[in-house]
């Protein structure tokens, strides 16, 4: 009965050291793992889109067209950089 024995919260064999604890030891730091992989993935190809510009497909010409059309920029700068563009 005593020594080693197969008593709740016990050391040894049949205690929490062995058994089930240690597959799910295993599998939470598989999983941790995972995240840490996903979320390194994540952010490097957040920052190579950061680094590209950011603007996705938009070309020169239709960002100035935006900028035209909220009236960040007048008429003749719109002309003059339109000209620029389009050499």
């Amino acid at each position: 009965m005593g020594g080693w024995g197969n008593m709740m919260g016990s050391w040894g064999y049949g205690g929490y050291g062995s058994g089930g604890y240690g597959m799910m030891g295993i599998g939470m730091l598989i999983f941790w793992i995972g995240i840490i992989l996903l979320g390194i993935y994540l952010f490097r190809r957040n920052a190579s889109h950061i680094q590209s510009g950011g603007l996705g497909q938009y070309s020169g010409m239709d960002i100035l067209r935006e900028r035209y059309a909220r009236g960040e920029i007048d008429s003749a700068e719109y002309q003059s950089r339109k000209q620029d563009l389009e050499k």
